[in-house]
């Protein structure tokens, strides 16, 4: 480290003796018509290599020596403009287009929001802002100054990160990559762990709040995460970055891009080494990322684009939340913990994770699992010799796509892109009779030594040792392939439409398979009703417990009109969706004596949405628009994995929204306002429950019912009043609740027997947990010389309601909300530094990030009512919905991050 200050003492110092030789030529790209920004525009010297593409706001920057030029900027679907410049100095020159046609663009595919235009609430975080606030963190982390957007870390795996907008999680939040859906095929979720690293190729992301203008049957409900990686956005250049952070953490980052290239083709390529120890007790991370994307413009009138990106990596996880005692005594006791608790619970510390253990170095056993780039699986020494991680996940999920940008005529265009994703890889844990250490009370650490002992002790009449406890891997390998396809016509000057398809077609095996043995030669399993006897000792790599494939079939439709007349526009959309689920047993034998089969009929999900904006100045848009969803459940709640039980008649949930908000703009541009209200309803949130039918076969039946409405008011605002400092504040506010009770029977034949069965939900009035209600942040950002600049980050959290299943609260007598968190306020801060210098071409800058500046104390995630780390009386919990029978997760203490970049 030492030499790093000196290296930066001299970069500094030397700064001031080497005057900069080029000048910067630099502007804006915008539509005539609407004054829209452009983004993708080709922007280059006539006669020279030099050339760049705008940037998602309409920029574009070249750099240049001083002399006359004939600076180009043509634009797929506008008129190409010529402009003669001499450059003796830095210069601003903007180019607004004439509309001819359709536009050319990633953004357009990724149904990205325009400004002034596009009614729904939206917000943009460009390269700068990632690249000076996020600090190779999780990306969704990034998006934490955003209105009614809360993203955790979790547990504090690299990877293990999680995201929710207006109280819904990321199930109901689309997250999509250059326009293609990423949550999982099968139940929604996002595991951001696969998409490690692709910030640094990021050329800028969008989150559209509510139902958004996205037109594919996604779970946009929430809101929608865009995320655009455009391979015409970068400049020529080469540029390296190295990265140094808490717990030995070193990130290398190495990006080229050719730039735009004889105004056709352009390509990017980005590879990312990553390693550290982690902040939290053996949450250690091995990783690497790549990404490669290229465009090319085939003629005026066609342009293709090819993207890949992927992220091999394995990391230590801390998967389960602790009592908060556990964590910090003295924090216990300001929120008034009963004396027996603090006993009950000794302080470990605010590092602590349970999902790890010391173990004999001697030891030497292998273990077994999927390779970084090999699904197949091999044997290999574990991640450390003194201590091995209950808790690992290793994943590798590359994803592909081709775009194809095609203008039929002037007023037809026709955008197709076909994808592709391939995972491997999955999380580990243990199986059998283990041996635990229970040192700290409510929190089981596996005693690796005491196991390994115990399975070697353990021999069978051949004198061989039979494991009675083993480390596990649940294995999750799957392939995705889709495409989507979107024509637009242009019916009038006033009036567009698009129609469209969405096809998507996954296949996904889960299995557990032996990854460590402990000390044994075999785990003794006899449940694969088609092994024969020789096959029931399982060896490293056999396959056990559980053996399934899951299918996932979807095909959607849509169609959208958007019509535009001086101050107004006005749009409207409808979409059908289907979708088909199978599942097939290698274990289980069905009645016909071959593999356990399952199959769903189609099942049928639809939208509606609608919006309308007017401008009423320049400056001041006003814009509502409203929203019905109708979405098909999860795998998990149509088939049961476990024995390819199928509801028959599974029903969808039903989503309605409505919003209206303004957009202000005043004092050429120093200040800018956004507001909107938003109304959401969430009708028919079902449960599952296993029933015997009439005809003695197993089923599963809906328990629906349960609503719940989300409505609040979201606020953003930037003003800069000189050039040298800049505020940014954003407010979420938010009202979510549960709105009724549910109650009603169902039939069940258990026995043989027909029987009324009650179920019964109290939650009438019950708060919506799992994310604050209430969020305020203010940037403060000074920009004190040129290439220097400086941020302070502050974010106020409240109305926090720990996260519970409402489907739990079975007791008419329990009506208490669930355990409301601290109220709490975090400090970061960031700074990024331009030298201003360059040596033959080559430009160094600076940066870092300290976050949690103040190291305050403070809980970022939890869950009520726990059963497995309360404080008990005579084995009842003491404070049913208080602090001392939460569990929680403890947000980062104060970490760093520096580091520093070289481009050329």
């Amino acid at each position: 480290m030492l030499k790093i200050y000196k290296l930066v003492f001299l970069l500094i110092f030397y700064s001031s003796l080497i005057p900069a030789q080029n000048y910067t030529l630099s502007g804006v790209v915008s539509s005539a018509a609407t004054g829209e920004k452009l983004t993708g525009a080709n922007v280059f010297v006539k006669g020279t290599t030099s050339g760049t593409a705008s940037d998602a706001d309409g920029k574009y920057s070249i750099t240049l020596k001083t002399g006359s030029y004939t600076v180009v900027c043509s634009y797929v679907g506008f008129e190409t403009q010529e402009v003669q410049i001499s450059l003796t100095n830095n210069m601003e020159l903007n180019f607004r287009l004439k509309d001819y046609q359709f536009s050319l663009s990633v953004t357009v595919l990724a149904d990205r929001a325009k400004e002034r235009e596009t009614p729904v609430a939206f917000t943009n975080i460009e390269k700068r802002d990632i690249e000076s606030k996020l600090g190779s963190r999780d990306i969704p982390l990034v998006l934490n100054t955003t209105p009614s957007v809360y993203a955790t870390q979790n547990g504090g795996g690299a990877g293990d990160a999680r995201i929710n907008i207006r109280g819904f999680n990321q199930r109901n939040v689309a997250i999509m990559i250059n326009g293609v859906p990423v949550n999982d095929m099968e139940n929604g979720w996002v595991y951001w762990s696969n998409w490690d690293g692709v910030a640094d190729a990021t050329s800028s992301i969008q989150v559209q709040r509510g139902l958004s203008a996205v037109n594919l049957a996604t779970p946009s409900i929430g809101g929608t995460m865009n995320i655009i990686t455009d391979p015409t956005a970068a400049k020529f250049g080469v540029r390296f970055k190295q990265e140094f952070g808490e717990a030995r953490f070193m990130k290398s980052t190495l990006s080229a891009s050719t730039g735009l290239v004889d105004n056709k083709w352009a390509a990017n390529a980005v590879i990312v080494r990553k390693i550290g120890e982690g902040v939290f007790d053996k949450t250690w991370t091995d990783a690497w990322a790549y990404y490669f994307g290229a465009s090319y413009s085939l003629d005026e009138n066609n342009r293709i684009e090819l993207y890949f990106l992927g992220a091999p990596q394995r990391h230590g996880q801390n998967s389960y939340k602790q009592n908060i005692a556990t964590y910090s005594h003295d924090f216990a006791k300001e929120l008034k913990y009963p004396a027996g608790a603090l006993t009950a619970f000794p302080e470990a510390g605010i590092e602590y994770n349970q999902t790890w253990n010391n173990v004999d170095p001697l030891y030497s056993g292998k273990q077994f699992a999927a390779g970084f780039f090999s699904s197949t699986g091999s044997e290999f020494d574990r991640y450390n010799k003194n201590y091995i991680n209950e808790r690992e996940n290793y994943f590798h999920k590359p994803i592909a796509n081709l775009n194809w940008y095609s203008q039929l005529s002037s007023d037809l265009s026709l955008y197709t892109t076909l994808y592709w994703s391939g995972g491997h890889g999955g999380g580990t844990g243990t199986f059998g009779s283990m041996k635990w250490d229970y040192t700290l009370p409510n929190s089981r650490i596996a005693d690796w030594n005491a196991t390994i002992a115990t399975n070697q002790a353990n021999l069978d009449a051949d004198g061989v040792a039979n494991s009675k406890g083993i480390l596990r891997n649940s294995v999750n390998n799957q392939w995705t392939i889709g495409a989507i396809a979107k024509a637009f016509y242009k019916i009038s000057d006033n009036f567009k439409t698009s129609v469209g398809v969405d096809w998507r077609t996954a296949e996904i095996d889960h299995y557990r398979e032996v990854r460590d043995l402990l000390g044994g030669e075999y785990y003794l399993w006899t449940g694969n009703e088609f092994d024969t006897p020789d096959q029931y000792k399982k060896k490293l790599g056999d396959r056990f417990n559980y053996d399934f494939t899951n299918t996932v079939d979807w095909i959607g439709f849509y169609g959208q009109g958007e019509f535009t007349h001086d101050q107004f526009t006005v749009y409207g959309m409808g979409g059908y969706s289907m979708i088909k689920y199978t599942y097939t047993n290698h274990f289980i034998k069905g009645d016909d004596g071959n593999k356990l089969t399952a199959e769903s009929d189609n099942i049928s999900g639809y939208q509606a949405k609608g919006g309308a904006s007017f401008r009423a100045t320049k400056d001041l848009i006003i814009y509502a628009n409203a929203g019905y969803v109708s979405k098909v459940p999860i795998f998990d709640n149509v088939i049961d994995d476990g024995d390819g039980t199928k509801a028959e008649d599974p029903d969808n949930e039903k989503f309605l929204n409505f919003e209206g908000g303004l957009n202000f703009w005043a004092f050429k541009g120093i200040l800018a306002l956004k507001a909107n209200a938003y109304y959401t309803t969430w009708n028919d949130r079902t449960n599952t429950r296993g029933v015997i039918n009439p005809d003695g076969s197993e089923g599963l039946i809906f328990l629906s019912g349960l609503d719940s409405k989300h409505y609040g008011f979201e606020f953003e605002a930037a003003y800069m009043p000189i050039r040298e400092l800049r505020f940014d504040f954003s407010a979420g506010i938010g009202d979510w609740t549960y709105t009724n009770d549910v109650s009603g029977t169902y039939k069940d034949y258990s026995g043989g027997l027909e029987s009324v069965k009650e179920f019964n939900y109290y939650i009438k009035d019950l708060k919506v947990g799992d994310q604050p209600q209430t969020a305020f942040s203010l940037i403060t950002t000074v920009f004190p010389v040129d290439g220097l600049s400086a941020s302070a980050v502050i974010r106020h959290y409240r109305d926090h309601y720990a996260e519970f299943s409402p489907f739990s609260r079975t007791n008419k007598d329990d009506r208490a909300q669930s355990w409301k968190t601290p109220i709490y306020t975090v400090v970061d801060f960031h700074f990024t530094y331009d030298l201003p210098f360059n040596l033959q071409g080559v430009n160094f800058q600076l940066f870092g990030h300290i976050f949690n500046l103040l190291d305050e104390l403070y809980i970022s995630d939890a869950v009520d009512n726990s059963q497995f780390s309360s404080y008990k009386v005579d084995g009842k919990i003491f404070d049913s919905h208080g602090a001392s029978a939460a569990e929680v997760y403890m947000g980062l203490p104060r970490t760093f991050n520096l580091g520093i970049s070289v481009s050329y």
